[in-house]
């Protein structure tokens, strides 16, 4: 008698949810996470920034009448120290050892400097036909 109807539409069946994937309904765009540094720095409160003790914490704070988002370390009972705690990490590996961020740093393209180098010095020609092979053309060596 369980799936019987009792008069009010349809029967559901109360059993949970087993297998699959849950996904959510249509239309609705999951957020795609992005990092935050403080202009070269890496910061406690960017979503990839994790401690490997799991001590730290976002919290909010009142600083002059105003709520801002802190990061505060469980462990130590006081503020995060950033990237120069020993048990920070980076989930995407961006942190650098000097506590600055790869996603915020601007890498220099070193194909141009690298191309200025060879223009200055007179190689001979067997380093020339070894770099032509490595960098492509001997055109590209050249201009």
């Amino acid at each position: 008698m369980r799936n019987q109807p009792s008069g009010k539409g349809r029967v559901r069946d109360r059993r949970p949810f087993r297998g699959g994937v849950h996904r959510p309904p249509r239309g609705i765009v999951t957020p795609q996470l992005k990092p935050m540094p403080l202009g070269d720095k890496c910061n406690p409160l960017c979503p990839f920034f994790k401690c490997s003790k799991n001590a730290l914490v976002i919290v909010n704070k009142v600083v002059r009448g105003h709520v801002q988002k802190s990061a505060m370390c469980r462990w130590i009972g006081d503020q995060c120290l950033g990237a120069s705690c020993q048990f920070a990490y980076c989930e995407r590996r961006a942190l650098l050892p000097d506590g600055r961020c790869a996603f915020a740093v601007k890498f220099k393209e070193s194909g141009d400097e690298f191309l200025k180098e060879v223009e200055k010095e007179s190689l001979s020609e067997e380093v020339m036909d070894l770099l032509e092979k490595r960098v492509g053309r001997r055109e590209s060596l050249l201009e």
